[in-house]
């Protein structure tokens, strides 16, 4: 197969003018793509030893390093594996592996072949996992011992799942060794070009914050999406080190360390982290020489209180956030604790790549989501599709008409009634609320759900959230709507204080008044809650449908 024309990286990657990028920037996906072979296996034949991927255990300890070279090995092998067990383009496989270079494998082979792949938080259930196979009808599962043992325990049927691969030592009974398996997965040549660009590549199930997980199908295409999140929002240059903090069944996981770092011909750094600890992230910063470090800003909150004048951070250039907003306290409290190191806040879903995002050479609003990414037409509209007027909230949309944006989802697969609510009149709607500044700045203030009714007032959480967040005993808020009779709503916070405050009274109408000083009066929390953790996804998402829900179940 002819070599496929790919986004030129021999200009500077990085972003030097944000407007004449969105302007000229434009991805070409011929009709015939396959992103192992097109990215991986050239990367290969073209550098094949440079560092590729490596693999950390949870206190920073060295795992693997593989090239270039090595990793394309590893997914022919699996790919290999696979064709002999009769697994074939369009077959569905459910991989549930932590970060290890298994969890690479298993993605890489599937989509190599043009299996498609469908990830999994190793935090799932036996039932979440029966729903997933089910939903996908996937016919072969990749995970480890504890994975298996999970689906080896579901007592419902499942009629599609035909093929069981276990990795690390001792396969249960019915499972394959996936080790053994790649051992002698021999040298047969594999299909050379074996996808179009609008195959489908890769299932995500959504978070459900606000309903059942979603099944988002994303087609082959997609691997050259990523492209613009590495290069504009990541601000990644061939030679650099980027560390993405991620479970590996998150899309994110797909954001910060598969296609997108592969074009852009970085070393990706995987981290087999335990529960977050602020020195060991530290750490590893250091002692890996990351460049480019992105993290979720529950994390940058929890680093924050840590002493980073401590650490020698002088290699890492570049440091971005996604998942929630990211309040300008932490923003500011970065900065001053790494000489000047600013977090690029960006915003996307699983449904698409980045979408809204800050970047190095565009100044900094803290706060705000940032400007459209080059390649994608994202705007701000009023409930009839018009875009809303300059300083009001309205929905976030996506233009979808042609040129289709690539890295857009071609759907909720098996789901007409939610493709009909999200697309409509040549615009996706992300189900998220936002408002423009007159610059063209976005500034996010929900989900639809998340929107605060008082009074007749719309008040987005994200807002009190960051003023709560600015008081020194607060280290983590979530704010939502309490039905109240009178008012509609009223601004309820749940609230996570730093070590060494206690909850009182007294606190309570402090942070009143120091909301009051920093919103407008209307918008301050007439309830404040103290608890010692918040209901999250397993992407890092507050759940406020569920603390709605426990207050609703509080006035029942």
């Amino acid at each position: 197969m002819s070599p496929i024309p790919l986004p030129d990286r021999s200009a500077a990657p990085n972003l030097r003018d944000h407007e004449q990028a969105r302007a000229s920037y434009r991805i070409s996906v011929p009709p015939r793509f396959n992103p192992v072979s097109a990215i991986l296996e050239r990367w290969a034949a073209e550098a094949p030893h440079e560092l590729a991927l490596v693999t950390l255990g949870p206190h920073g300890e060295l795992l693997s390093q593989l090239t270039a070279k090595e990793l394309t090995e590893r997914a022919q092998a699996a790919a290999r594996t696979l064709w002999a067990h009769g697994v074939r383009a369009g077959d569905r496989v459910f991989i549930m592996l932590p970060r290890s270079v298994a969890w690479y494998e298993a993605m890489l082979g599937a989509i190599r072949i043009g299996a498609v792949v469908s990830p999994g938080t190793n935090q799932l259930t036996s039932r979440d996992i029966a729903y997933r196979i089910e939903r996908a009808q996937a016919s072969v599962a990749i995970t480890g011992a504890e994975g298996a043992a999970k689906i080896d325990a579901i007592t419902t049927p499942l009629p599609t799942l035909r093929l069981r691969l276990a990795c690390g030592e001792g396969a249960p009974a019915g499972w394959h060794s996936w080790e053994q398996e790649l051992a002698g997965a021999g040298d047969e040549p594999l299909p050379d070009d074996p996808t179009a660009a609008d195959d489908p590549m890769i299932l995500f199930f959504t978070s459900g914050t606000v309903s059942h997980a979603k099944m988002v199908r994303h087609n082959q295409s997609y691997g050259l999406g990523h492209v613009s999140t590495a290069r504009f929002w990541h601000d990644l240059r061939p030679g650099d080190r980027h560390w993405t903090v991620t479970d590996t069944g998150w899309a994110k996981a797909a954001w910060g360390g598969l296609f997108g770092q592969m074009h852009e011909r970085v070393t990706i750094v995987q981290v087999a982290l335990g529960r977050p600890d602020a020195d060991t992230i530290l750490k590893i910063l250091r002692e890996q020489q990351i460049t480019s470090f992105c993290a979720p800003p529950t994390l940058y909150r929890l680093l924050v209180q840590a002493d980073l004048h401590a650490h020698d951070l002088s290699t890492l250039r570049h440091c971005t956030s996604a998942g929630e907003p990211l309040n300008p306290e932490v923003i500011r409290a970065w900065a001053a604790g790494t000489g000047g190191l600013t977090i690029y806040d960006g915003y996307g879903q699983t449904e698409t790549t980045i979408l809204v995002a800050n970047y190095r050479t565009v100044p900094v609003r803290p706060g705000s989501m940032g400007k459209p990414i080059p390649g994608w037409t994202v705007d701000v509209l009023t409930d009839d599709g018009r875009p809303a007027p300059d300083d009001v909230v309205g929905s976030i949309a996506v233009r979808v008409e042609e040129p289709r944006p690539v890295g857009l989802f071609t759907g909720y697969e098996g789901d007409p009634d939610a493709n009909a609510r999200a697309f409509r009149d040549g615009w996706y709607y992300t189900g998220d609320k936002a408002w423009r500044d007159g610059d063209g700045y976005l500034w996010f203030e929900g989900r639809d759900d998340d929107v605060i009714t008082s009074s007749a007032y719309r008040i987005g959480p994200f807002e009190v959230e960051s003023a709560l967040i600015e008081h020194p005993a607060v280290m983590e808020a979530a704010v939502v709507g309490k039905d109240d009779p009178q008012r509609t709503q009223i601004v309820t916070a749940f609230v996570i204080l730093t070590p060494g405050h206690e909850p009182s009274e007294a606190l309570v109408a402090e942070l009143q008044q120091h909301t009051r000083a920093l919103t407008a009066p209307y918008k301050y929390p007439r309830e404040i809650r103290f608890v010692t953790e918040l209901p999250k996804t397993v992407s890092g998402k507050i759940r406020r449908s569920e603390l709605r829900e426990r207050l609703r179940g509080e006035g029942g």
